[in-house]
């Protein structure tokens, strides 16, 4: 049962390839995360002996491997994979003790080895060996290896070795101990042993993709693909099949980018599709967050997609043809970051394999997602039995608006705290310019007047992007928390003070942040002139600079900012945000720092 666990959360980690450097010694294996050298117990072993081989691990800080069997995700542990003449006979591997990790990603605590350690691996030369010769061992050796945020599968090939074999071999100087304690959670596998038939693998592909239809990141989508059907079912025959096929021609083409991007990482860069890595990106995040955003106005019924008569005439099915391809893009888009084990155990085979196979078996995958759409909408009998359209439906289409609403501030809450309020608030602005571009037009109006309404809700929705996305940048302002006494000793000191009363609820107090003290030359005269720049946190009342601003400096609210210059007995005060030209000219005035 935690094998199965362990494999179905398997998802959620990240693939990467990694090939290890070529070494000039046999006996030394390179990747970017690990390093394995192999040792001999003894430097020759006499017929009917036993020996074995240290296989020493060096891990990169922050990786580790897995070590049991029952946890690793996907049975990705590590494996041993001896192989030599008949007449060397292997025994089980020796494992050190595992470490227990607690793995975020999963939410799941996992057996792992890391640092520094051991695995050895006993033999025994026949009796019937022979005299003296020499003879190749080979350690095939397999797993993941993984930090906090993804895991890469290296391609660690073989270590090698030369094992001597001679009559008279003492064996007394041991270059190691070998534990008496064996641990069974990285068994030696056999070279025999193959994970997949490639027919098995394609069949799991298959499978894999038509578990993407029931992924909750799907979900958002569904209801679109629902009404779309129903539409289609008032449809003939022809069209609604051919709609049908043209939707899964747009899953199709989805599965065709991320092969041909899997060829590119491969052949360029030596790497491989990480699977889902797409939604840890902040920006892919937002993205997203204002489609659903969108795609709840549109179910509300704020604008409608249109396409000119001009065109629609000549191409007669273009419109609802484009709209299916781009539906069935998106719908594959959504389902990626949360398929099941299946799905990850398929793709992970396939970055294993030729690019010929892999790009069928990621094809397959694709061919799987779209098999029922195939399916449904060739049907007719199956179309026939859905309900026929009426209020229901548009009250049906308003509902799914708040269930999309409710996914996109479910992603939201994945973004770091320093975007998650842009995409709030450009949310809104974003929201207020499709209203305008789909409401504040109507039918009969004006060519003329309908492009300089929807230009100015475009160049409205540019600029408030342009404002509110901009990946957010270091404080370049060392902000002081409010502290009366530290003010008091720099004033004292004939320092100049700057305070900045300002509140997490003010929307004037960001503009001031942005419009002000964002400014690179305001910046730099506060650090050529030495002035201690106090941020003066007035969100609740019962923080000590609210009641300052009330008692000690008679303000009645936000944005106030307050500049004491040396020697002068009046502070220097603004009110509101438009003060960045007054404010340099003060700083210029005062002499730089030491």
């Amino acid at each position: 049962m935690r094998k199965k666990a362990g494999i179905i959360v398997f998802i959620f980690l990240l693939f990467a390839a990694e090939s290890h450097a070529a070494s000039e010694s046999p006996d030394v294996i390179k990747t970017e995360t690990v390093t394995i050298g192999v040792e001999q117990q003894y430097e020759s072993v006499h017929p009917g002996g036993k020996s074995a081989l240290a296989l020493r691990f060096e891990a990169k800080e922050g990786w580790h491997l897995y070590a049991s069997e029952e946890t690793a995700p996907g049975g990705m542990n590590l494996k041993i994979r001896p192989a030599g003449p008949e007449h060397i006979i292997f025994g089980e591997a020796i494992f050190p003790e595992s470490h227990s990790y607690f793995d975020k990603t999963l939410n799941l605590k996992l057996e792992v080895y890391s640092g520094e350690f051991t695995v050895y691996v006993p033999f025994t030369v026949a009796e019937t060996s022979g005299g003296q010769q020499e003879v190749t061992v080979e350690v095939g050796i397999e797993g993941a290896v993984c930090s906090g945020i993804q895991c890469r599968v290296p391609r660690f090939g073989k270590i090698s070795t030369l094992v001597k074999i001679s009559s008279g071999a003492t064996m007394e100087k041991a270059a190691f101990l070998v534990p008496v304690s064996v641990s069974t959670k990285g068994p030696v596998v056999s070279d025999d042993l193959v994970s997949y038939s490639v027919l098995m693998a394609l069949l799991l592909a298959f499978v894999a993709g038509l578990s993407l239809n029931i992924m909750p990141c799907v979900w958002p989508v569904l209801p679109l693909i629902v009404m779309r059907i129903v539409e289609q079912s008032k449809e003939s025959k022809g069209r609604s099949v051919a709609m049908g096929l043209v939707f899964c021609v747009g899953i199709l083409l989805f599965f065709a980018c991320l092969a041909g991007a899997n060829i590119v990482l491969q052949v360029v860069y030596g790497t491989v599709l990480q699977w889902g890595g797409q939604f840890r990106n902040p920006g892919f995040v937002a993205g997203m967050v204002l489609l659903l955003v969108v795609l709840s106005l549109f179910m509300f019924g704020v604008f409608t997609i249109t396409v000119p008569s001009s065109i629609a005439s000549k191409s007669g099915t273009g419109r609802g043809f484009t709209g299916a391809l781009g539906m069935g893009f998106l719908a594959a888009v959504l389902s990626t970051p949360c398929s099941f084990a299946i799905l990850a155990a398929a793709f992970a085979w396939a970055q294993a394999q030729p690019l010929v196979l892999a790009t069928l078996a990621i094809m397959v995958i694709g061919v799987g997602m779209a098999v029922p759409y195939a399916i449904l909408t060739s049907m007719p009998g199956l179309l026939s039995r859905l309900p026929r359209g009426g209020r229901w439906m548009e009250l049906f289409k308003q509902a799914i608006g708040f269930v999309l609403l409710v996914i996109a501030v479910k992603l939201i809450g994945a973004l770091p705290e320093a975007r998650l309020m842009s995409v709030l608030y450009f949310s809104v602005v974003l929201g207020f310019c499709v209203w305008m571009w789909g409401s504040w037009v109507s039918y009969g109006m004006k060519v003329s007047r309908k492009i300089v309404i929807r230009f100015i809700a475009v160049a409205l929705a540019v600029l408030a992007g342009w404002s509110f996305l901009r990946a957010p940048a270091d404080p370049a302002i060392a902000w002081e928390h409010y502290d009366a006494e530290l003010i008091e000793k720099a004033k004292g000191e004939d320092r100049p003070v700057l305070i900045k009363f300002t509140a997490d609820w003010c929307l004037s107090c960001q503009a001031a942040e942005k419009m002000v003290f964002s400014r690179e030359d305001i910046v730099e005269l506060i650090e050529e002139k030495g002035v201690l720049a106090v941020k003066a946190d007035t969100t609740t009342k019962d923080l000590p600079a609210t009641k300052a601003l009330r008692d000690i400096y008679n303000e009645p609210g936000v944005p106030v900012s307050i500049l004491f210059m040396p020697g002068e007995k009046e502070s220097v005060r603004w009110r509101g945000i438009l003060f960045a030209d007054e404010l340099k000219l003060y700083l210029e005035k005062l002499p730089s720092k030491n």
